[in-house]
C-alpha cells in the first residue's frame, strides 16, 4: 500500500491510515457510496443513537481492512456525521476504495 492508494479523503500517518468519513445513517445496508468534498461517503444501516453507529463503523472498517476492531478508532467527530478514522497498520487496501482514488463523487 502506498500514498497513491489514497485521494483527498485519506492519507497515511506512518503505517496508519487516516480516513475522512461522512456517514449517512439509517440506510438499507452498510456500503461505500462514493466520495464528496474530501470525504468518503458511508451509508450506514445502524441508527445514530447510543453509540450504535460509531460501534458499527469501527466493526465494518475493521472487517474491510483486515484488522482487529481495536485497530480502528474514531479520532474526531464522534457526535457528528463527519468523522476522522485511524486504521492502525491496515492489512490491505480494499479494491473498492482504490477505485475511488480518482472519483470525485457527486
Amino acid at each position: 500500500m502506498s500514498a497513491d492508494d489514497c485521494d483527498d479523503w485519506c492519507r497515511w500517518d506512518d503505517a496508519d491510515l487516516l480516513v475522512e468519513l461522512r456517514v449517512i445513517p439509517r440506510a438499507k445496508a452498510t456500503a461505500i457510496a462514493g466520495t464528496r468534498q474530501g470525504h468518503l461517503l458511508l451509508r450506514l444501516q445502524a441508527p445514530p443513537v447510543d453509540g450504535k453507529a460509531n460501534a458499527a463503523i469501527e466493526r465494518w472498517f475493521a472487517d474491510l481492512f483486515g484488522v482487529g476492531r481495536g485497530a480502528v478508532t474514531i479520532e474526531a467527530g464522534t457526535h457528528g456525521r463527519d468523522k476522522r478514522l485511524r486504521i492502525e497498520r491496515p492489512a490491505r487496501m480494499p479494491a473498492e476504495l482504490i477505485g475511488l482514488a480518482g472519483d470525485r463523487g457527486t
